[in-house]
């Protein structure tokens, strides 16, 4: 009995020092940008965050479509590259529907398998491929991809989504409608004749609710 008791009460104080670990971090961590339904889906990363690099090809990269690759360099508010920032994509497909494949969970039930996560190096660096996606059916949205990014030190939040600035739905409505969070979403694509290329650098803090100002 005497073994038993102190099992349990090693067990407790385990459970108890997670649980004050746990806290300890959420503490540490600067809350801004406001609400976000489903950011929480940067955490469903199948690699581990310290793992993840700054190059990745979607789930669709090898269908039939318009190939697309995207790259930039994520800076922080003092203007310097901001190194390990992890940053979340998901988007439509080529017939402007979130695709599944029957087993996803969480977040993917809704976001779909298109998707992917990527860790800007030390120079700020990322780069994604992937299809150019397409309008959601029947509705005059232009054509989007989603982002989220973490900082080490901050909660998840969106910044403003990946727009094609030769988007026919693209309205001046629509861009001025634009939050320019992290600065513009809208991208100018080049044909390079393989495929499509485009550039957006995200400036960390900017136009972001309750970002720590220096």
């Amino acid at each position: 009995m005497r073994l038993l008791f102190l099992f349990g009460v090693l067990l407790i104080s385990n459970i108890g020092c997670t649980q004050n670990s746990a806290t300890k971090t959420n503490q540490n961590n600067i809350h801004v940008g406001g609400s976000c339904e489903g950011c929480e889906a940067i955490h469903e990363s199948p690699t581990p965050f310290d793992s993840l690099k700054n190059l990745c090809w979607l789930p669709d990269w090898n269908d039939k479509g318009r190939k697309l690759a995207i790259n930039g360099v994520v800076y922080k508010s003092d203007g310097t590259p901001a190194p390990n920032v992890i940053i979340y994509v998901y988007h439509t497909d080529q017939t402007g529907i979130y695709p599944k494949k029957g087993d996803e969970t969480g977040w993917g039930k809704r976001h779909g398998y298109i998707r992917g996560w990527m860790r800007t190096n030390e120079k700020g660096e990322y780069k994604f491929f992937t299809l150019r996606p397409a309008a959601y059916p029947g509705r005059q949205v232009p054509e989007h991809i989603h982002v989220t990014i973490k900082e080490p030190d901050k909660n998840e939040y969106w910044i403003d989504e990946y727009l094609f600035d030769d988007d026919p739905l693209l309205t001046d409505k629509e861009r001025k409608n634009c939050q320019d969070r992290g600065g513009s979403g809208i991208i100018k694509v080049k044909d390079v004749g393989n495929m499509l290329k485009a550039e957006r650098n995200i400036y960390l803090g900017k136009n972001i609710p309750d970002y720590p100002k220096k």
